[in-house]
């Protein structure tokens, strides 16, 4: 039992720091958007991926290298600088909150929560390497139990996220504050594309 807790409070600790998934989800929450199949998405990735990790983590270590690393980097700056586009052309826009949660069907929002997940370095160094690094000198029923707190960490974490910001989203209906609120979104993803610009070029 002490594994399961150990990957829980591991798990939930690296999925702590903010990151554009994250804002992500909260941001559906927000616009009440189709927020369990978001968090439904981003658990079952973290989950997939969790155990990749603890199962191939051997297999995995020996193709990851810098050039795997820099494509993906690529392809998440390319799905970031697309991302804040769109949120600078709806600076502009007046916000229609009672037609908004129909503006994207599920597959739109399936695609991009994938985008978020899979495009995302940190997301294959944070559940691949590090959790399968860290659990690779446990026996068999330990790396299960391990993983099995650590996905249960991710799907609590996200179903928390996204409902919060769901029942939330009743102090945001202004298109004031939802326009503070995309100049910050924005402003997030702008300084996230920097810093992954500059680690790439170090």
């Amino acid at each position: 039992m002490e594994y399961l807790v150990l990957g829980f409070f591991t798990g939930l600790s690296l999925i702590l720091a903010i990151g554009a998934q994250n804002i992500f989800v909260i941001e559906q929450g927000l616009k009440k958007q189709h927020v369990f199949l978001v968090c439904f998405v981003c658990s079952i990735s973290d989950l997939i991926l969790i155990f990749l990790g603890i199962f191939l983590f051997h297999y995995f270590i020996q193709y990851f290298n810098n050039t795997i690393e820099l494509i993906f980097n690529i392809l998440l700056v390319i799905f970031l600088i697309h991302f804040i586009y769109s949120k600078i052309k709806l600076l502009n826009s007046k916000v229609n909150f009672n037609n908004q949660a129909q503006d994207y069907t599920k597959f739109n929002i399936f695609l991009k929560t994938l985008g978020f997940t899979y495009l995302n370095p940190h997301v294959y160094s944070d559940t691949v390497f590090f959790l399968g690094n860290f659990s690779k000198n446990f026996v068999l029923y330990q790396k299960i139990l391990f993983g099995a707190g650590a996905s249960i960490a991710s799907f609590t974490f996200f179903f928390i996220i996204g409902y919060l910001s769901k029942n939330l989203s009743k102090y945001a209906k202004s298109e004031k504050v939802w326009k503070v609120i995309n100049i910050f979104i924005v402003s997030f993803m702008a300084i996230l594309t920097l810093f992954i610009i500059s680690e790439m070029i170090r």
